[in-house]
């Protein structure tokens, strides 16, 4: 049932600001589907075409796709909205057709600072019904960096959450806490029982994978049904992975960069009992969202890997042999890239990061105009 009409704040698209983009597939046309957007982080698209669109002060809104922005949604958590906090992903349940639920990724304020948090709920005429919080990191922590917080229904149906290690280096390798690990549940909050760490003592039961810095972007393989994920190096060195299984990846005791005041990090190869990344980056991209590129639409683009770059101003497109990373191409945007998503259409959206962000539609050019 689409939100009532009381909801809607009808707002013009801005197609004014529209730009042609030369890249090696051809020429890509850039419109503004939306703007006025504070800080946009995820997006999913509803089965009728409309969007949810977080934001990250902590506001959820409907985008249709002339661009017409609802009023805030109801139901949304209390968000941690500081530094690098707030509002994060967005995710429809997998069954959304018949139960309606969406997922939320969030940074939640606590007694002990502030950890990522996921809730669910039901999308109703005006918003969420029935929230509910599924998971909670733990422990909570002061500061306002390194949350993690993307989201990634896999094709059994199990939610994979990043978190990042917030800033706390050391404990990404402590299998008692859930600080730079990506975690993975049940629809609702509960364990698998085939989750690589159950039984062991000391260890978090619901942990997939570990030694991670700040992952931010997840996108299962439309192929393998693998997960893959980036996320951020320190000075140098961020990060593609095909996290598996019990695997540790390495952070802070490896990295393809440096600390911030410069001293040397070992190198992955040095500590071969680290699973390594399929590919970095010196200097660094910034990449947050990302996503398979599977349609027609844009031929030279079907089956890469889209990456949203927040400092590299750009979505980076990477060819892929398998799990082998053949070629990179960076598509300038001229703004930071909070996150990349296939559309229904075969379009490409990317969210900008910025005061009045917007919701960018990236297609190819018609070469009859």
């Amino acid at each position: 049932m689409p939100p009532g009409g009381a909801l809607m704040l009808m707002t013009a698209p801005s197609f004014a600001e529209d730009t042609l983009i030369d890249t090696e597939g051809g020429p890509i046309k850039v419109e503004t589907v939306a703007g006025g957007l504070d800080h946009p982080w995820g997006l999913a698209f509803l089965p009728d075409g409309r969007m949810l669109v977080t934001e990250r002060p902590g506001r959820l809104r409907i985008v249709t796709p002339d661009g017409s922005t609802s009023e805030p949604l109801t139901g949304v958590p209390q968000v941690f909205a500081k530094g690098q906090g707030g509002l994060f992903d967005v995710a429809l349940d997998p069954a959304f057709a018949s139960n309606r639920l969406v997922y939320l990724a969030y940074a939640e304020p606590g007694d002990g600072g502030a950890g990522t948090a996921v809730a669910r709920g039901k999308l109703g005429d005006a918003g969420l019904d029935d929230v509910q919080v599924i998971f909670r990191q733990q422990p909570e922590i002061d500061g306002p960096y390194h949350f993690g917080g993307r989201l990634a229904f896999a094709p059994d149906g199990k939610l994979f959450v990043t978190l990042g290690e917030r800033f706390q280096f050391e404990p990404a390798q402590d299998l008692a806490n859930h600080l730079g690990k990506i975690v993975r549940i049940n629809p609702d909050g509960s364990v698998p029982e085939d989750n690589p760490f159950v039984g062991q003592k000391d260890a978090k039961p619901e942990i997939w994978s570990y030694g991670h810095r700040n992952p931010q972007g997840v996108a299962i393989h439309p192929e393998t049904g693998k997960l893959w994920e980036s996320e951020f190096g320190p000075m140098g060195g961020d990060e593609l992975n095909i996290p598996a299984a019990g695997a540790n990846y390495g952070w802070p005791v490896v990295s393809w960069g440096k600390h911030y005041d410069g001293r040397a990090i070992p190198a992955p190869p040095t500590h071969p009992e680290f699973a390594d990344a399929i590919d970095h980056w010196n200097p660094v991209i910034s990449p947050s969202g990302i996503a398979f590129y599977t349609s027609d639409a844009i031929p030279a683009w079907k089956g890469n890997l889209l990456i949203a770059g927040l400092s590299s101003e750009a979505i980076i497109r990477l060819t892929l042999d398998g799990e082998a990373v053949t070629g990179e191409e960076r598509i300038p945007m001229g703004t930071r890239i909070r996150d990349v998503v296939q559309g229904p259409d075969g379009a490409v959206y990317a969210l900008t990061d910025e005061d009045d962000g917007k919701i960018l539609r990236l297609s190819l050019e018609s070469p009859h105009g």
